[in-house]
């Protein structure tokens, strides 16, 4: 019963992990795009990426913790 819940533990970390490539993918290919449309607003538009990209990462960094977790209960 244990590896059940090593297993399920595993499975939400994965899933946190990718869904936070996905999110840092999508936010990097839009801000690519809104350089690419307007080169002098380059600078905003990175400081604005890069935040949401750290807080993309906040969140599954929580995800992953919360799964691991589950495991020592």
């Amino acid at each position: 019963m244990e590896l059940l819940y090593v297993g399920l533990a595993a499975l939400g970390a994965g899933l946190a992990v990718v869904g936070a490539a996905i999110g840092v993918g999508k936010i990097g290919g839009s801000a690519m795009d809104a350089i690419a449309r307007q080169p002098e607003a380059s600078g905003k538009i990175q400081t604005a990426m890069i935040i949401a990209a750290a807080l993309v990462e906040g969140v599954a960094l929580f995800g992953v913790v919360a799964s691991l977790l589950g495991v020592l209960r």
